[in-house]
Formats: C-alpha cells, sequence, structure tokens
C-alpha cells in the first residue's frame, strides 16, 4: 500500500503482474501509467534492474517519486502520456525493453484528492483532465458540445442507455446556469434517469456512467490504445511481456482484439498469454473494492 496524505492507494493484481513480467530476471522495464508507484516499487523489490515510470499527471509523479527514492538511478519518472513510449525510449536510446505494464484505472490520488473533479462524492469544479496543463475540462466539453455530442459520448464512453434524455436535461440546464460542478452533473443526470419502483433499487449510482463517459472523453482513453499497444510489443525483447490491466469493457474489447490482431496477423510478433482475461480473486476485492472491475491481459513478444 503506497500512503499519500490521507490518501491509500493498493495497486491492483499486483502478485498477477508480477507473475507475468517476472521480474526476477533483472532488466528495463516500463511503467506506462506509473501512478502513486505501487506497480514500480513491486517491480524494484522483485528484482528489476531499472524502471521507466510515464505519467501524464504531475501530482501522481511528485507522489511515485517520494515512493521510489530508495531505488535511487534505478528509477527514471517521466511527465509523459504512455502513448509517447516510442519517443521516450528513443530519447533514451533503449532499442528493448524486458518488459511493460499498463494499468489504465483512474488512480486513488485522482479520486480521492480534493479538486480533481473526477468524483460526485464531493462538490468542487467539473475538471478530470488527468493532465490538468493542457486540454479542456469536463465543464469546458458540457459547456461546448451539442446536444447530438453531448448524447453520443455519454452513450459510447459511458454505455448509458439514457444518455439523450441526459444529453437534453444538460443543455436545458446550462441555459440557466454552467454546469461546472460535480454536485450540479450529479443531480442534473439523477433526475434525467426514470427512478425504479421501491422494490428495485439501483445498483450503481446513476450518475456513474456520464461521469465514466466525460472522463474518458475529456482524456482521450481510447484514442490511439491500438496503436500504442503495437508499439509497446515492438520494443519488447524476445520473450519478454506485456501486462495490461483495464476497468471497464470498452478498454478491455480494444486490448483483447488487438492483441489477438498481434498474434494472428500476417506478421505474428506475440503470443498471446491470457486467452480469457484474469480478474481479482475475492481476498483481493474484500480488501480493495476498487479492484472488484479490473481485467489483467498480457502477451509475450515471439523471438
Amino acid at each position: 500500500m503506497t500512503a499519500v496524505g490521507n490518501i491509500s492507494h493498493v495497486p491492483v493484481m499486483t502478485a498477477e503482474v508480477l507473475q507475468h513480467l517476472r521480474p526476477e530476471r533483472g532488466g528495463v522495464f516500463v511503467d506506462c501509467t506509473v501512478g502513486l508507484g505501487g506497480h514500480a516499487r513491486a517491480l524494484l523489490e522483485a528484482g528489476a534492474t531499472r524502471v521507466i515510470g510515464l505519467d501524464r499527471d504531475r501530482d501522481a509523479l511528485a507522489h511515485a517519486r517520494d515512493t521510489l527514492a530508495p531505488w535511487g538511478d534505478r528509477v527514471e519518472l517521466v511527465h509523459a502520456d504512455y502513448r509517447a513510449i516510442v519517443d521516450v525510449l528513443d530519447s533514451r536510446r533503449i532499442a528493448g525493453i524486458d518488459g511493460a505494464l499498463a494499468d489504465l484505472g483512474v488512480s486513488s490520488l485522482q479520486f480521492d484528492a480534493p479538486g480533481r473533479g473526477f468524483s460526485f462524492q464531493r462538490d468542487e469544479p467539473l475538471d478530470m483532465r488527468m493532465d490538468r496543463a493542457t486540454g479542456e475540462t469536463a465543464a469546458d466539453l458540457v459547456a461546448r458540445s451539442t446536444e447530438r455530442e453531448l448524447a453520443d459520448a455519454i452513450f459510447q464512453y459511458g454505455e448509458e442507455r439514457f444518455s439523450r434524455r441526459i444529453a437534453r436535461a444538460l443543455v436545458a440546464a446550462r441555459r440557466e446556469a454552467p454546469v461546472d460542478t460535480t454536485g450540479r452533473l450529479a443531480a442534473i443526470v439523477r433526475r434525467a434517469i426514470p427512478r425504479r419502483g421501491p422494490m428495485r433499487p439501483m445498483r450503481i449510482d446513476p450518475a456513474t456512467r456520464t461521469f465514466q463517459a466525460l472522463r474518458i472523453w475529456v482524456n482521450r482513453e481510447l484514442e490511439g490504445l491500438d496503436r500504442f499497444l503495437e508499439a509497446a510489443a515492438r520494443r519488447l525483447r524476445a520473450g519478454a511481456r506485456l501486462v495490461v490491466i483495464t476497468f471497464h469493457s470498452l478498454e478491455d474489447r480494444i486490448v483483447k482484439h488487438t492483441l489477438r490482431a498481434l498474434e494472428h496477423g500476417d506478421e505474428a510478433l506475440v503470443k498471446v498469454l491470457t486467452k480469457k482475461p484474469l480478474v481479482p480473486g475475492e481476498d483481493e476485492v474484500q480488501r480493495n473494492p476498487r479492484a472488484r472491475s479490473a481485467k489483467l491481459r498480457a502477451a509475450e513478444r515471439l523471438g
């Protein structure tokens, strides 16, 4: 567990990550979404010679730097999107790596730290950017998008069947006042979704899918994921492995089909090691409820 102020971060499926990446052999590993440094620390403790950690969240990198300080120059942290892996490795003249990990979930810091706008548990500015130095906020997108654009995004990225009702409600609400806080957004979405009867309570908060959709849209989370997977696989040495952890079906679907294409395409690049995704055990889910939706897929570079 990594503690950041009053925020505790538990890296997901660490045992499975180590089992597949095999850092005890030593070598250079890339943690493409280093977050608060939990997985990177596990890799170093298990024998990785060097870890290069990428993240587009400067706040997360600052905390990862503290977490990984005991390993000194065996760790290099880089402010970069995981999709920039080729540029990061080229700039360091690293032709091949011994393993790569991409945990595509939102970190505990982003969910729990005040002011980030990822969660409706607090009423705060509607931001949702992983890199707060660039790009539009969720409030910007809600303010400028057409009703159809909002409905399409909420349906596509949130798989929300009431997306058109929600989009209509957002457009009506913004005529009266900006939709620029998490509390206001959540309240509008909850009112827009039909209530179930008292005997059929909702399993999740009605705003959950819309918040997911806006977060994915703001951070372009699905854009270029397939190209990243191929680029990372091509940088693996023969026998080295790529591990990817996803937290919703849209990402997992892309990872599944991309790895399958890299295995069965004209150029067989990898062997997929997980015909079905691995999921956390019951004990881990009890210790860390946020692990519940995690799915892990792995592939090994062919020689």
